[in-house]
């Protein structure tokens, strides 16, 4: 995929008049919005802590094997050294700029606000990113970073707070106190030779006792979720962990988290939960063993059903899935795991040509995977599915997602762009054929990248018109967000302006139930950063109308980062 870092150049001209086109755009003034300008270099990776690290307390058998284990490092990194990393393993382009770490920042209360905040946004954003705790040694890809929130909390009077924290992952906790880089980086470093000489060191150093893999390898960096009164922060290759917001509106991690000893396995960086019914569906892969993929769900007081292990040939890389009213969508996709292929020389994650990719639809009380029906849907590869949702004079089940290509270009360097189409997927439970179409229909001059994002979470797994996604160009940097139409492929966007990039726009909705005023009644939040000025700050832009109602200046950098969730005042107080 192309990883160029320069910048796409955008008028500056602020209009709120929508076109007769079918993109009609808004965009966000930077004169609204200044600072002073000042030039800035690539950042280097900041100090975190002023004291040097406690020397582990070994015994001499200990010592000479962790010795004799660094002699073997300091020898692997020495001859990675003479080749020329991948793009997407490369840290002088995955961390470059503004997708370079930040240490933590402390809660700063009495934010300067312009605009006003609406009175509905009573809470906190939170939102996750990868943010690297070491500089690397050697390969890193922007997703191995370790995990850090970031948040801004709204306490009426058109106050907010900022503070932005590490997750303490056990990962986190035994490099800091080790001081340097010990666990393999999944993307980064999981390659070739190398690759496996690497988990070879690692794991020496597991059974010498230097290092314990056994309470989780996993940075925690993707998702969030508000869950049975808990904020969970996710990646897909441990359990979640639980971190608590403060009274201060500051962020402490409680821990990982196994609801109450029912969760022995991974869980995916997306679980949803149902509007209506409250209960949290989840999926679980292996890319070792089978069974290579097991789906189970909680009750809305955080009971776990039993594991369905869902029949799969091979271990599939499954970042996302879907629920409907009744149903949940699972992908099995041609981007999956082969360990042989790093004694080729090569990646682990790759695409197969040879697979077909489809998807599955279980019924969401399955008890067993005997009545799941799988429907072919040919190349297709979606790394986030937006919403889904039942047609039953069709009997069909919609998807909407975006879908990528190359498939593995995230993961493998590819001389193709990457695109990103948002697309409408339909699966047909009586004759087992599907339809995909690109939502939005535009000349090839016109066509935009759109990930990450949501739709209204109030009627998730239900019939949406609203989809909220960033625009993704130049990729990988977001320059506005784009509100479509699902039924009609009308864009209207929000473009933040010259050299000013955010991420994932994140809808609250100014009503908490389902019923109530229009589906787009509510607000975009998303953070932005100036290039221009190296400033950070939070937007809120009006959903219905695309208005900017405020802005909240940040006191510290925020990196382009993930995904997010708000959580109520009302929540807040409640937390376990």
């Amino acid at each position: 995929m192309s990883l160029s870092m320069s910048p796409a150049n955008f008028s500056q001209k602020f209009s709120q008049t929508r076109k007769p086109s079918r993109r009609a755009k808004i965009r966000c003034s930077p004169s609204v919005l200044t600072f002073p300008k000042h030039n800035f270099q690539t950042p280097t990776l900041p100090k975190h802590d002023t004291c040097p690290p406690a020397a582990p307390q070994w015994n001499f058998l200990q010592r000479a094997a962790a010795k004799t284990l660094d002699f073997f490092e300091s020898a692997l990194v020495s001859r990675e050294l003479h080749h020329t990393l991948p793009k997407t393993a490369d840290p002088r382009i995955q961390i470059a700029g503004n997708f370079a770490p930040v240490p933590e920042q402390p809660v700063c209360h009495n934010l300067h606000v312009t605009g006003t905040i609406p009175d509905c946004l009573n809470g906190v954003y939170v939102r996750n990113g990868a943010n690297p705790l070491h500089e690397p040694v050697a390969g890193h890809h922007l997703f191995d970073g370790d995990g850090m929130i970031h948040a801004v909390t709204f306490s009426g009077d058109n106050s907010a707070s900022y503070a932005c924290r590490f997750t303490e992952t056990q990962r986190l906790i035994q490099e800091r106190d080790l001081g340097r880089p010990v666990f393999p980086k999944a993307i980064g470093e999981l390659h070739g030779h190398s690759g496996i000489a690497r988990l070879l060191l690692f794991y020496t150093r597991g059974l010498c006792g230097l290092v314990d893999h056994s309470k989780g390898t996993g940075v925690a960096n993707a998702g969030l979720v508000y869950f049975n009164q808990r904020l969970l922060a996710m990646s897909e290759d441990d359990l979640p962990y639980q971190v608590r917001l403060t009274p201060s509106g500051d962020l402490e991690t409680v821990g990982r988290y196994d609801f109450e000893e029912q969760l022995s396995s991974t869980m995916i960086a997306h679980p949803k939960i149902d509007p209506v019914s409250k209960e949290l569906f989840a999926l679980s892969y292996d890319v070792v063993q089978k069974p290579y993929l097991k789906y189970f769900k909680f009750s809305g007081d955080g009971k776990k059903s039993p594991d369905v292990e869902i029949p799969l040939d091979s271990p599939t890389m499954m970042h996302d899935f879907a629920i409907t009213e009744n149903f949940v969508v699972i992908p099995d996709q041609q981007v999956v795991f082969k360990l042989q292929e790093m004694v080729k020389g090569g990646s682990p994650m790759v695409y197969d040509k040879n697979k077909k990719s489809r998807f599955g639809i279980l019924s969401k009380n399955a008890e067993n995977a005997e009545d799941i029906i799988w429907v072919d849907c040919p190349d297709t590869f979606c790394f986030h599915l937006w919403n889904a949702w039942e047609e039953p004079e069709t009997d069909e089940v919609v998807v909407i997602g975006s879908c990528m290509t190359p498939p593995d270009s995230i993961f493998n360097e590819s001389n193709e762009n990457l695109k990103s189409v948002l697309s409408e997927i339909r699966l047909n439970l009586k004759t087992g054929r599907s339809k995909k179409r690109s939502i939005i229909q535009s000349s090839s001059e016109e066509e935009i990248n759109l990930e990450a994002g949501m739709v209204n979470r109030n009627r998730l797994g239900r019939k949406t018109r609203y989809a909220y996604l960033a625009i993704a160009e130049p990729w990988p940097k977001v320059s506005g967000f784009a509100k479509v139409d699902l039924s009609t492929g009308e864009v209207e966007e929000f473009i933040y302006g010259d050299r000013r990039y955010g991420g994932e726009p994140f809808f609250v909705p100014s009503d908490s139930t389902s019923d109530g005023e229009g589906e787009d009644a509510g607000y975009i939040l998303s953070y932005v950063h100036d290039e221009n000025t190296w400033k950070s700050e939070l937007l809120v832009v009006n959903a219905t109308s695309l208005k900017l109602e405020a802005s909240v200046e940040l006191p510290s950098r925020v990196p382009y980062g993930f995904h997010g969730t708000f959580i109520s005042a009302t929540d807040l107080e409640n937390q376990a």
